[in-house]
């Protein structure tokens, strides 16, 4: 038997024992240390050799991710191992930590209890640290603290005892703000991390070491000797005085939650079923017996002999070879036709997974991530809680036509690993377009396509992915249909930035049951509609609310599906520059109905709701919303002129300038349009000398002077006139 049979085999062993199971998510600002202190766990289990931890990033698997030095996919690892006599079961992932690959981050916090923040000692808190660090808590992730790569401080800096300490001060103080704004209520001074009780440990990932205070008082080491080891060069000596993998994994045994004492704090927060059903009991308790199977899919991975791999999170029951499962949403149960663990890049099988751990399924067709798998009909777990959205576009052409047909099967199977990938076809000019988080998120994309599915490729630079509104409420306006026979009295209004803001957060798009999806309705409530009103949005669609006011209508509900598909399709391209269309309600104020329903057909209203809704947004002041990121650029104050002069002629609102040591950090927020080609002007200004990090913001008003060309080159680069139809033109 292998090494790796050997460990799943332990592990398969360790999963009966919730109190000893830690589900951990490795994350962190870009280049922070993340995958290099994984290796040191790995190596715990001995998956790979100890010289070769913080060299290897075992994790990194993929050819990119190794070509480039980055985290790119989230990699899962279950580590068995010996904590002070006791054994626990530590199962690991590792997430990316560029602002391109957010949505890897957010999806793993949907599997984990407990969240390592690594932090560079040198570097500090940076943006995507905040970043990650909130989206730990907002899933009810508590976090404890490793400060990275203190031998730089020692070697590079040559810092004394005390300053260090100022260092590790300084970086747990930053942390406990961002934890006492962000963390859940009730656990705002409890998940606070404190150096003296060992929530904090410090060390060096690439030279094996680390330390916390109870581990000073254990191993008889002081910051003195540490920085002595350091600056003699005698760090691999130190690193077996005071291993890493000891002194990190006692934090996260001591201080991490097990699954059961997670799972009665987290599953109010992430399921919205009555706690009190079978299933809702079950999951709380983490029963591991239940016959009451759920689990949340937080990853797929694509694999040419095994198909579809769904990975995730098991809250309660266990998930064997051959069980029978729903995936709901679906009308489809499927067997399973393998259960397992994955090991870093290798998965292994097992006979079966039990709640409370992170398991790998094969024989679920056509499952995405963020989907419920049960036993039984339950309430679908929550979504992920994300406001990221896609903000740029490239369009994506089959050089040769016969590859066509795959070159659709593999955009499909792009979108279902990654979820933050759309794809829509522009059905005009036969174009895929593929829209992502950044130029970095979109490369990676283009690369699986031509590298690893060998599809030629033609890909347009990239495009910025804009919403329509209006910021002004439109008359009453009418929508006849081509027969003249049904007339449909519509009004637009733009949602308040208070209002939209809540919206945004209910996550949901789609038509709203009246009499089920009372959940939707309450939230409307909570976001600012009165209870009539709330039980009448007949559907939400880009954050754009379809109402009806109309009162006693012969015949309404029976073209309430087509009012509603009209309102769809007018919001997923608006009048316009084609683009979605957010932030308004569309009140359906008054209708008239041909008596026959033969003379009010798809044919007929869907254009008459359409054109109804065109006419409202135009009449209205219709504005374009542009996204936007949050830009930090440190640089070395002689370049403070260049860096400047960079973001102010790419329209970035210059919010604060820092300055630390030597060094000038510039927080901004700029268009995600500007940061097209950002990078290489930013190293040709500064020779290479600045660093910069970006996380997405959201959408604001673009500049009315900007308002008018850039609606016509959306329009050209879409094939239409140059300017937008005006208000009547849709009245006819």
């Amino acid at each position: 038997m292998g090494r790796k049979e050997q460990v799943a085999e332990l592990a398969e062993k360790l999963m009966a024992n919730t109190k000893n199971i830690r589900n951990i998510a490795i994350i962190a600002h870009i280049d922070h240390g993340k995958s290099t202190l994984t290796d040191n766990l790995v190596a715990t289990a001995g998956l790979i050799s100890k010289d070769l931890a913080g060299e290897q990033r075992f994790m990194d698997s993929y050819v990119l991710e190794q070509e480039r030095g980055i985290t790119i996919n989230s990699a899962n690892v279950s580590v068995p191992c010996d904590i002070d006599g006791e054994k626990f079961l530590i199962n690991i992932i590792d997430t990316p930590g560029h602002v391109d690959f957010t949505g890897d981050v957010i999806r793993a916090m949907r599997a984990v209890d407990g969240a390592v923040l690594v932090v560079d000692a040198v570097e500090g808190v940076m943006p995507q640290t905040e970043t990650v660090l909130r989206q730990a808590l907002r899933e009810k992730v508590k976090p404890v603290l490793f400060i990275n790569k203190v031998d730089r401080l020692i070697t590079e800096m040559h810092v004394t005892p005390e300053d260090m300490q100022k260092k590790f001060v300084k970086v747990v103080m930053d942390i406990n703000n961002l934890i006492a704004k962000n963390a859940p209520e009730e656990f705002r001074k409890d998940w606070l991390v404190n150096i003296a009780d060992g929530s904090v440990c410090f060390g060096s990932g690439f030279h094996n070491w680390s330390l916390s205070v109870p581990a000073m008082k254990k191993y008889n080491v002081t910051f003195k000797d540490v920085i002595e080891y350091a600056e003699n060069e005698k760090q691999k000596e130190l690193a077996d005085k005071i291993p890493i993998s000891e002194v990190f994994l006692g934090m996260v045994a001591k201080h991490l939650p097990d699954p059961k004492t997670s799972q009665k704090y987290r599953i109010p927060t992430i399921w919205k079923g009555d706690p009190e059903s079978p299933e809702g009991k079950a999951m709380s308790e983490c029963n591991t017996t239940s016959e009451e199977v759920s689990m949340m899919v937080t990853d797929i991975v694509l694999d040419k002999h095994a198909g579809d791999i769904a990975s995730g999170r098991i809250y309660s029951g266990s998930i064997k070879k051959g069980m029978d499962l729903k995936v709901l949403g679906t009308d489809r149960t499927t067997k399973v036709q393998y259960v397992g663990i994955y090991l870093g890049p290798e998965r292994v099988i097992l006979d079966e997974v039990k709640s409370g751990n992170i398991a790998a399924i094969i024989g679920l067709k056509e499952v995405y991530a963020g989907q419920t798998i049960a036993s039984h009909d339950i309430v679908p777990f929550e979504d992920f809680m994300s406001d990221v959205e896609p903000v740029m576009t490239v369009s994506v052409e089959a050089k040769n036509s016969k590859d066509l047909p795959r070159l659709i099967q593999v955009i499909h199977n792009i979108t279902k690993e990654d979820p933050n990938i759309k794809a829509e076809l522009n059905q005009d000019t036969g174009e895929h377009l593929l829209s992502g988080m950044g130029e970095l998120h979109l490369e990676i994309t283009q690369y699986k396509i031509e590298k690893d599915n060998n599809i030629p490729i033609t890909v347009s630079p990239p495009i910025v992915v804009y919403y329509e509104t209006t910021t002004q409420e439109s008359p009453v306006v009418e929508g006849k249909t081509p027969n003249k026979h049904n007339k449909f009295k519509v009004r637009v209004e733009p949602i308040s930035s208070e209002m939209l803001e809540k919206i945004r957060k209910i996550k949901f798009t789609g038509k709203i049951r009246p009499n089920k999806d009372l959940d939707i309705i309450k939230k409307l409530q909570e976001a600012g509609f009165d209870v009539d009103e709330s039980k009448n949005v007949w559907a939400i669609n880009n954050h754009s609310i379809l109402i009806n006011r109309t009162k006693g209508i012969q015949n309404l509900n029976e073209v309430r599906e087509l009012i509603i598909e009209g309102f769809t399709d007018a919001t997923n391209e608006g009048p316009v520059a084609k683009e979605k269309v957010s932030g308004i309600i569309v009140s359906l104020e008054d209708a008239t109905l041909h008596e026959d329903a033969i003379h009010r057909g798809p044919a007929q209203v869907l254009p008459a709701i359409t054109r109804a809704i065109y006419a409202g947004v135009l009449a209205g002041n219709y504005v374009l919303l542009e996204p936007k990121q949050s830009l930090t650029v440190s640089v070395p104050q002689d370049f403070m002129g260049s860096v400047s002069k960079v973001l102010s002629s790419r329209r970035a609102q210059i919010e604060d300038i820092k300055t630390e040591g030597d060094s000038s950090i510039f927080i901004s927020k700029i268009p995600v349009k500007s940061m097209i080609g950002f990078s290489q002007e930013m190293r040709g200004e500064t020779q290479g000398r600045a660093v910069w990090t970006a996380e997405y913001f959201g959408y604001e008003q673009l500049p009315k002077s900007m308002l008018k060309d850039t609606i016509i080159d959306i329009r050209k680069r879409k094939g239409m006139d140059p300017e937008p139809k005006p208000a009547e033109f849709f009245m006819d």
